[in-house]
């Protein structure tokens, strides 16, 4: 299709700048209309999809979805698929060997399926999900590419939406658990390495993911959202599964209070699209900071409304 496609531009800008991408990671569409309810306005992924039970049900639902690119896709009309997506996190170790991973997927194929989709698509743009090797070099599930920052540049060359995940409160290892200025730091790098001209998003955990003790509190939900924000997401993907202490796919949808959080976050966010998705001009403020804390300081800026709005 070369008509323009609700949503996003070609270059995953959004169409409407009152409109601020607020998603879900691989949900069943039959809970849309609970997501709905959150303020969750996106899926992201579908699994062994998408079918055609799948795009109808969301499409019945008025909610716009990422997805692969399939027969079945490529025939579905409407405007419900508003992007594709690679698959999840190639810069991670393709699965273990005898001895040790498989390599990732190298940044080069990734490129070049990306050139493949603008192909047979020229108007909708492409999603690309990293793993958190993307915010912590110390992760060791690159396999043989682990510590090796310098891959995530041309990684970044295969998408227009690029995205990220790491969870520091339900994560296993001492050097991230419980930081979570993780979330914030990935959206830098990701800004960085596309010399911010591309939209990037983060992934925040709402559950257990792979923790059966610990979850995010409301709080923290809140925090890593304000964080990616301040750090300049343009995007953020609420990541619902839990694998411990048993699988629940909408685990979001169990956990209530952390559900009340995220709706609350989506009104706010909703409310500032317009600000978010103004042109930023952080140079018209200055910061100070003594001393070497200056790198930890992120500051935001957009003029809109004729007023200057700064997140810090």
């Amino acid at each position: 299709s070369t008509e323009p496609v609700p949503g996003f531009t070609r270059d995953g800008r959004v169409r409407d700048p009152n409109w601020f991408p607020l998603a879900v990671w691989l949900q069943d569409p039959a809970n849309a209309a609970n997501y709905r309810a959150l303020g969750v306005n996106l899926y992201v992924g579908l699994w062994d999809g998408p079918t055609k039970a799948q795009l109808d049900a969301l499409a019945a639902a008025g909610m716009p979805v990422i997805c692969h690119h399939n027969d079945v896709a490529a025939a579905h009309g409407g405007t419900t698929i508003v992007a594709w997506m690679h698959n999840d996190e190639p810069d991670n170790a393709q699965g273990r060997r005898l001895r040790g991973y498989a390599p990732p997927i190298a940044p080069a194929k990734v490129v070049a399926d990306y050139q493949a989709l603008r192909e047979r698509d020229a108007a909708r743009p492409v999603f690309l999900n990293l793993g958190q090797g993307a915010a912590w070099d110390g992760w060791h599930g690159r396999g043989e590419r682990s510590g090796h920052p310098e891959d995530y540049p041309e990684y970044l060359q295969g998408c227009d939406i690029g995205c990220f995940d790491i969870y520091p409160v339900t994560h296993p290892h001492r050097d991230v658990q419980g930081k979570l200025e993780f979330v914030g730091r990935g959206v830098q790098r990701l800004r960085r390495w596309t010399g911010d001209r591309k939209p990037v998003w983060a992934c925040i955990e709402t559950g257990h993911v792979g923790n059966a003790k610990v979850r995010p509190s409301p709080e923290q939900v809140r925090d890593e959202a304000w964080l990616a924000i301040a750090c300049g997401a343009s995007g953020l993907v609420w990541f619902c599964h839990e694998f411990e202490p048993q699988f629940q796919e909408a685990g979001l949808l169990r956990h209530t209070e952390v559900a009340a959080m995220v709706r609350t976050l989506s009104a706010e966010l909703c409310a500032l699209a317009p600000v978010l998705n103004s042109p930023r001009c952080d140079d018209k403020v200055e910061v100070r900071v003594d001393g070497p804390a200056r790198e930890q300081v992120a500051v935001r800026v957009h003029e809109h409304g004729g007023e200057l709005h700064v997140f810090v």
